[in-house]
């Protein structure tokens, strides 16, 4: 089921689409500003846990204002946050939001990061807001309305050949302890296209896709908010989205490939040629293909 039928089974007109849209631009705005505040002088950076995976009094206080703001203006919607889980009761519609992606690197003041929030319907991605504070964009998008970056239109690009693209991919927190990680597929498509960039924040990357300044992208390990935005994003201005098999896109299984219809089948392809590297998984040896 792609947003546009989703929209649909949902009962919602353009109108209503038009004042979600407003009511989550401006929750990304505010949220934006305050991440700004913070960039370069965060008071709070801490562990959550695993290796790597950081919060910071910036993504607390971003996630704090949007929660506020879309309790006041849809109180009706359940909302799913990063930092602070479900909250409100459980219903067909849903705000997933991630009030920082890119958390490590804000910490860092390296300027690719992110606040996105997405709508769902039954798990389904309707519509999405992403905005990246330190370009001054934001893109946003829902059916029947289109897809934008500020105020204009965007589109995938038309690239047809994976060895004339740029992709982008990311690793999981976990790839600490898993084999199950990106390592082998990203050196594989390495030397198979023009080039893989890992830019450490899914929504940005969703973003890039959407627009055109990347080509595809893969990545597993992703949570509902790093993905319910940019999933819409991508598919309104023309993209595919499907899991590694090229089977219908789960938000909640946490793996997704978005990239230009002329790629995709390619993309998958490759893909599916590689094995996770062997050994230990801080180990690297050879890639081993299954294909070839």
């Amino acid at each position: 089921m792609n947003s546009t039928n989703a929209v649909q089974m949902a009962n919602l007109s353009k109108a209503d689409l038009v004042q979600l849209l407003d009511i989550s631009k401006e929750a990304a705005t505010r949220a934006s500003s305050i991440l700004m505040n913070h960039y370069g002088n965060l008071s709070l950076i801490k562990n959550k846990g695993r290796i790597g995976d950081l919060v910071t009094n910036a993504d607390l206080e971003a996630e704090d204002v949007i929660l506020n703001y879309l309790k006041e203006e849809t109180p009706n919607i359940s909302i799913l946050a990063e930092e602070s889980g479900s909250d409100g009761i459980e219903n067909e519609l849903k705000w997933c939001i991630d009030p920082l992606d890119g958390t490590t690197n804000f910490a860092h003041k390296y300027p690719f990061f992110a606040t996105s929030i997405g709508l769902t319907w039954n798990d389904k991605p309707i519509m999405g807001v992403i905005a990246i504070p330190f370009l001054n964009e934001m893109y946003w998008g829902a059916p029947t309305i289109g897809v934008f970056c500020n105020k204009e239109p965007i589109k995938v690009s038309s690239c047809i050949s994976i060895s004339n693209s740029l992709l982008v991919t990311g690793f999981a927190y976990d790839r600490h302890t898993r084999l199950d990680n990106n390592y082998a597929e990203f050196c594989w498509l390495t030397h198979r296209s023009r080039g893989v960039r890992r830019g450490g924040a899914a929504a940005v990357d969703l973003a890039f896709v959407a627009c055109g300044r990347l080509d595809g992208y893969w990545e597993r390990g992703l949570a509902p908010w790093d993905l319910a935005a940019g999933v819409v994003l991508v598919e309104l201005a023309g993209g595919h989205i499907s899991d590694y098999r090229g089977n219908p896109f789960d938000i909640n299984r946490g793996r997704i490939i978005a990239t230009t219809k002329g790629i995709a089948d390619e993309l998958i392809q490759e893909l599916n040629k590689v094995q996770p590297l062997e050994g230990k998984a801080f180990g690297a040896p050879d890639i081993k293909s299954k294909g070839n």
